[in-house]
């Protein structure tokens, strides 16, 4: 029975050595550029939703090379070593970079589109008072939403402008907050991480080599069919709980699975995978 056992695995093939080299160095630029010139990697390279005014279309790719922590930096060069090395000997470079963006594309492209259904409600509700301030709009949005910064600025416009709901210049504070808070708001959201593509490949890994034995910790054996199926199942119920205290972008990595999925399919399909 065939087994894989990531702490024999002794090569590096040419793509998931220099994935490795930009996820690291790209890291340290970022801690050295934020110490020393106050230049915030994570706005430009991070891929911020469509709408907020930090989008780039190229954030597509960069954000793929953005990591936050060094615990997140590590888990993923880490599992990019485990299971891409294996997949970039099995296909070669070119169709596993290939494999790889697209798993990260994709993982972008779910997040996104289940953050619409978050995001969108929210705006829609910062418009309708931005094209009519009045207060019974302001106090909609104040009774649905949580205001995530300026709070007491917030609190203070709102609170003159319930006792004096005619006061234009009270109106057009309001406005301009509630557009500074919408452009604060949308640019929060932002994605970075290589986690996605990483998801895509330990798909592919189990696709390909479903009964190989992935040790959990180097001690615990486990089938790689069954390590996939368990660890896709744990990040859609924990990305459908949605706790407010996560920041872990669950939709994205199921995006990867997703993608590495249909892409496997019809690689299969062809038969040339």
């Amino acid at each position: 029975m065939s087994q894989y056992r990531p702490q024999n695995f002794s090569f590096l093939p040419p793509i998931v050595k220099n994935l490795l080299i930009i996820n690291i160095l790209l890291y340290l630029l970022t801690i050295a550029l934020g110490g020393r010139l106050g230049i915030n990697l994570y706005d430009i390279l991070g891929l911020h939703y469509w709408q907020a005014s930090l989008f780039r279309p190229y954030q597509w790719i960069t954000y793929m090379f953005m990591h936050s922590t060094p615990s997140h930096l590590l888990f993923n060069m880490f599992a990019l070593w485990m299971f891409g090395a294996v997949l970039e000997n099995r296909w070669g470079p070119k169709r596993f970079l290939f494999y790889y963006i697209a798993c990260g594309l994709g993982a972008a492209a779910l997040h996104f589109g289940i953050a619409y259904y978050q995001i969108n409600p929210v705006v829609a509700q910062i418009d309708q008072f931005v094209d009519n301030p009045t207060f019974e709009n302001l106090s909609n949005f104040n009774a649905n939403n949580d205001i995530l910064i300026g709070y007491k600025k917030f609190n203070n416009i709102y609170q003159q402008f319930q006792l004096q709901p005619q006061d234009n210049a009270l109106s057009l504070e309001a406005s301009k907050f509630m557009q500074e808070y919408k452009d604060y708001f949308l640019n929060m959201h932002v994605v970075v991480g290589a986690s996605g593509a990483i998801f895509g490949l330990l798909l592919a890994f189990g696709m390909l080599f479903p009964n190989a034995y992935i040790y959990l910790y180097f001690l615990f054996p486990i089938k790689a069919k069954y390590f996939v199926i368990l660890y896709g199942l744990a990040e859609l119920l924990t990305g459908i709980r949605n706790n407010p205290g996560d920041n872990v972008a669950h939709f994205a990595h199921l995006g990867g699975m997703l993608a590495g999925f249909l892409l496997i399919s019809y690689w299969r399909r062809r038969g040339n995978l």
